[in-house]
């Protein structure tokens, strides 16, 4: 069934029209901003209002569009940076950076400059002692994933696997991460050559039960740190 979809900036300021008008500010951001929208694409919405209390997200369907909403007053956003720096998933800054201003320049303007360099910085540098923890589970995914033999329990491992790994390259070298389909994007940013190389190894094991070149791989990201590690390793002595 068609639906009568508005452009996707018509549609915001028409969303806010209606449930925001007396806001301080807005963005739209998201896939649509990006020139990346697919068909199931949603609107991402940041809205700053002075008199909200405290910060909420709401999901609902209107002019056509799936519409995310993340409403939050002109402090509240400041919680979101922080944990987003903290966790390496900078959400909020990705999208009030790449946003467009609906709403409020004035507001909105210094918040872009902040998001902008937090990004450009990236996350906080892993310890040595971070370093060795990540090591010890990636070792242990990695000898489970050789010595199964059970396709349905590989399958599971594998995807652990591939998360540690995009996890450890990118923290290693100071990139934010993601999770699901920003795990690729945020892989690509930093190296395309290496990303093309971790998919098509797993894809290979995926398809073919292969799992040398996914061994291989992790093997070659694990040397420069010490290679896998088992023997010595403590936690919480």
């Amino acid at each position: 069934m068609k639906t009568n979809k508005l452009e996707p900036l018509k549609a915001a300021a028409e969303f806010l029209n209606v449930h925001f008008p007396d806001c301080d500010a807005a963005l739209l951001a998201g896939s649509v901003v990006r020139g990346e929208a697919t068909e199931t694409s949603d609107l991402d919405i940041v809205i700053f209002d002075h008199s909200i209390p405290s910060s909420y997200r709401q999901s609902l369907i209107e002019f056509g569009w799936p519409i995310e909403v993340f409403v939050h007053n002109l402090t509240s956003y400041e919680q979101f940076f922080k944990s987003d720096y903290e966790r390496a998933r900078p959400s909020m800054q990705r999208m009030i950076s790449e946003g467009v201003i609906l709403k409020g320049d004035p507001i909105i303007e210094p918040l872009k400059k902040e998001a902008r360099r937090i990004l450009d910085d990236g996350p906080e540098e892993w310890t040595e002692e971070t370093i060795k923890f990540k090591r010890y589970f990636i070792t242990d995914a990695l000898e489970d994933f050789i010595g199964s033999s059970n396709r349905a329990e590989e399958i599971f491992i594998a995807n652990t696997l591939a998360e540690l790994v995009s996890e450890f390259v990118l923290r290693t070298n100071r990139e934010w991460i993601g999770s699901s389909k920003w795990i690729v994007r945020a892989l690509n940013q930093y190296d395309e050559a290496f990303t093309i190389r971790l998919i098509e190894a797993f894809d290979t094991f995926y398809k073919k039960g292969d799992k040398k070149h996914v061994i291989q791989l992790v093997d070659d990201v694990l040397k420069p740190f010490g290679g896998r590690l088992f023997e010595g390793f403590s936690l919480g002595r």
